[in-house]
């Protein structure tokens, strides 16, 4: 096949990229040349803005059975894009996000209520808070479909973990589980949370590409339990760690910040279905998963933490001895 990226060279558009290559697709990229720009030396690349009349317009005149889309944020500069390619591509895949639901009171589905934007936030930039990102996700999808019809393929992934990480998230397990010492974790230890490895993502999105796909499709895996993350993180690293399981609404009044001062912790009852999200309809059409050993060793070796992602060292030991009083 002949496959578009528009982005390409940074975390899972450079999954996928690494997939379409293995498979031996001719691969053509189209970005600004900023973020890793020696990557994939055997594919063609095309340097613009999608945003951008004048340098898009390298992009006429030619034509790709599909387009794979990671990099859209802004419905401006996704329409722009889809408007431009809408002759010339056979299908365009936009990568989304779960967050461009409503309501996570309870797991969505591909056909739950998505989210609106305020009046007050803006379309064309992201809030210091992101409380705009998953309203723009929805209004992207829209200019998708609304430029291709049955030939738009929309992916809301949730939580996308892995080699080169830029985010610090997920990262962090492993990373504090190879530190060794006690370390927070939240029970009970049958509480579940979703992720997905960046290459099981990469390499299933140039299936859909493959297949043939239409439509929405949740993307991550159907859960894993806090107690088996621990027990893979122990086996991988070796690590003497010792877990410390600590009740959830205890960390919630001590004011222990969900999501990303503990990550992929979820206790608010409005935002606790996020880590239930429906897969079935992605699981049937072909998206499978690698072990979490896999995962959590890759990103050891591949991903490092960021400053504001986790507990701060001092942190967890307030935590830990005020819990053990």
């Amino acid at each position: 096949m002949k496959l578009l990226f528009l982005g390409g060279t940074k975390f899972l558009g450079r999954a996928a990229v690494d997939a379409a290559v293995e498979s031996g697709h001719d691969v053509t990229l189209f970005n600004r040349g900023e973020t890793n720009p020696d990557l994939f030396p055997g594919a063609e690349k095309l340097r613009g803005d999608r945003s951008d009349p004048k340098t898009r317009s390298v992009l006429a005149g030619r034509s790709w059975d599909a387009v794979i889309d990671t990099s859209g944020y802004f419905p401006g500069a996704v329409r722009a894009s889809a408007g431009a390619l809408r002759d010339a591509v056979g299908r365009y895949l936009f990568v989304s996000s779960v967050s461009a639901y409503a309501d996570f009171s309870d797991g969505p589905t591909e056909g739950s209520d998505r989210a609106a934007l305020a009046e007050d936030h803006p379309d064309d930039e992201m809030l210091s808070e992101y409380e705009n990102y998953g309203a723009l996700k929805a209004l992207c999808e829209d200019a998708v479909s609304e430029a291709f019809g049955e030939r738009a393929v929309i992916v809301r992934p949730g939580l996308i973990v892995g080699p080169h990480d830029p985010t610090g998230r997920f990262t962090y397990w492993p990373h504090r589980i190879a530190r060794g010492g006690d370390f927070v974790v939240p029970a009970p230890a049958s509480g579940r949370f979703q992720l997905i490895d960046v290459r099981d993502l990469g390499r299933w999105l140039v299936d859909l590409c493959e297949d043939g796909a239409s439509g929405a499709f949740n993307a991550t895996h159907p859960g894993f339990t806090w107690a088996e993350l621990v027990e893979a993180g122990l086996r991988v690293t070796g690590s003497d760690a010792q877990p410390v399981w600590i009740d959830s609404s205890w960390l919630a009044e001590q004011g222990v910040g969900e999501w990303m001062e503990l990550p992929m912790w979820l206790h608010d009852p409005e935002w606790v279905g996020m880590n239930r999200t429906d897969v079935s309809r992605a699981v049937g059409a072909g998206l499978a998963f690698r072990p979490l050993d896999d995962t959590i060793r890759d990103t050891l070796e591949h991903a490092e933490t960021t400053e504001d992602a986790g507990l701060r060292p001092d942190r967890e030991r307030e935590l830990l001895e005020a819990w053990a009083r």
